[in-house]
């Protein structure tokens, strides 16, 4: 029998995008979350680990209409700033220490990001999502939803 085959054979077909990147500790995913005013999940997207916060943004904001939009340096970008601009809603984002023109915002209505920061350590009380037990990322996903829905329901 001819080698080439014979190694295909038997072997799962690949299952496409699992959410699964490189980073400095590993295979990590990546959760994208948007948040009401009170640290209740409104949206959630996963994307491999070495992946870029910014880029995200737009899906995340689709279909929200805040009166703020609250985010880390990370997500400093004019485009970004543009689509907040245009939703009628004020961009809460510091500058990255290498832009040239920085550009001020509401420093006290910044303290208030870390509603953020507290409804993902609430979600990593889940060990499920603590370690990402699920290979796949739908499944994943479908439980991060379910964990969102029982912060709703706190």
């Amino acid at each position: 029998r001819s080698s080439a085959g014979s190694h295909r054979k038997g072997r799962r077909a690949k299952r496409g995008d699992q959410a699964l990147g490189r980073s400095r500790g590993g295979l990590t995913t990546k959760i994208h979350m948007a948040v009401d005013a009170l640290g209740r999940p409104l949206k959630l997207i996963l994307t491999p680990g070495q992946r870029g916060d910014a880029p995200l943004a737009p899906a995340l904001l689709q279909g929200l209409s805040p009166r703020r939009v609250l985010a880390d340096k990370a997500y400093d970008a004019n485009t970004l700033r543009g689509l907040i601009a245009s939703m009628g809603a004020e961009a809460v984002i510091p500058c990255i220490p290498t832009r040239k023109q920085p550009i001020p915002y509401d420093f006290e209505a910044y303290k208030v990001r870390n509603t953020i920061e507290r409804c993902f350590n609430k979600l990593k009380h889940f060990r499920r999502i603590a370690t990402r037990f699920d290979r796949r990322a739908a499944n994943f996903l479908s439980f991060l939803h379910l964990a969102a829905a029982m912060l709703w329901m706190r």
